[in-house]
């Protein structure tokens, strides 16, 4: 596919794909569980579509700031955000440099972003740059298979995949990229995806903390 129709697809075609697919029970269901548990001060890296807003609990919410580099994806969210009770700023910036101050955040958020966001370990650094120190990390995401026959698929279907899932990548693995960033993981737990997205892996959610002191 030439450069100039790759740039289109990614433009006008990948957002809703992704919002489509990003949509279904599988997602949903751990967004349900998930969440609610955001509190204070929030900022969700890999804001997207606004999928996880209408689980946010208001009561507990005091300021939502959502982060996405994809300017389609931020107005798809923004048509959603009017109607919350709580405020919610929308800012186009990458993961990896994250235009806000240090120690802001009562709670990060990231649902299925760190397969797609180009340098996770940056986008890490940067999450616990603007965690308080007593802040936490909710995180959602797909990744490695445990089983080696889908990680071999994985390999081969990941360039593919990639381009026509706005530069997702298939295999990484979520828990040692948290932990290497030197989060230490409070709660995790894992899960496999059913037909139609067997290929997504492993499903990862759980709770960090940024390091001790």
């Amino acid at each position: 596919m030439c450069q100039s129709c790759l740039s289109w697809y990614a433009r006008c075609i990948a957002p809703y794909l992704v919002h489509a697919g990003c949509s279904a029970g599988a997602f949903a269901r751990m967004r349900r569980r998930m969440i609610p548990r955001a509190e204070g001060i929030v900022v969700e890296v890999g804001f997207g579509s606004g999928l996880n807003l209408p689980y946010y609990d208001a009561a507990r919410v005091e300021r939502l700031v959502g982060v996405d580099p994809d300017g389609t994806m931020l107005g798809l969210a923004e048509s959603k955000s009017r109607s919350l009770s709580f405020e919610v700023e929308c800012l186009r910036a990458n993961g990896e440099s994250l235009p806000l101050s240090d120690d802001l955040a009562d709670t990060v958020v990231v649902t299925y972003a760190f397969c797609t966001i180009p340098d996770p370990q940056a986008a890490l650094n940067e999450i616990r740059r603007i965690l308080k120190p007593t802040g936490r990390l909710i995180f959602l995401e797909h990744g490695q298979a445990e089983g080696p026959r889908c990680r071999r698929w994985q390999a081969r279907l990941n360039g593919l995949w990639g381009r026509l899932a706005g530069g997702c990548h298939l295999n990484r693995d979520p828990l040692r990229l948290i932990r290497a960033a030197g989060f230490r993981v409070l709660e995790e737990e894992r899960g496999r995806f059913q037909l139609p997205f067997w290929q997504l892996g492993s499903h990862y959610a759980g709770v960090a903390a940024p390091p001790r002191g």
